[in-house]
């Protein structure tokens, strides 16, 4: 990996997506990319300070703690910020599946071109 800067909250762009910057949940050990999720400053701030993912439920309109339901917890390991700072990747150890669906991974499909 290449050298990493070091960055705070107010350096990210959260005026792309009305106050919201895009997440890329990703397991710490494996690099499997668990799920995408949007947050905004409040859960970026949170998930920082307490070590739990939090991200920001556009259809609920409020702002969620992965796990608070389903006790699947994802513990931030670390939080790499992108280039144009209006998306992050949260490094995690997932503490069960991160899929509402029980699965793993949300990504469990893949896309094809469709035949005629």
């Amino acid at each position: 990996m290449n050298s990493q800067e070091n960055v705070t909250v107010s350096s990210l762009d959260f005026s792309k997506l009305g106050g919201l910057v895009s997440v890329i949940v990703q397991d710490y050990e494996t690099k499997d990319v668990l799920m995408f999720a949007h947050a905004n400053r409040e859960a970026v701030e949170r998930s920082l300070r307490e070590g739990l993912a939090y991200f920001y439920s556009r259809s609920r309109g409020r702002l969620w703690l992965k796990g608070e339901t389903s006790g699947n917890y994802m513990k931030i390991i670390d939080i790499l910020v992108d280039c144009d700072g209006d998306a992050v990747i949260y490094l995690v150890s997932p503490q069960g599946p991160a899929c509402h669906k029980g699965t793993r991974t949300c990504f469990t499909r893949v896309l094809r071109l469709e035949t005629v």
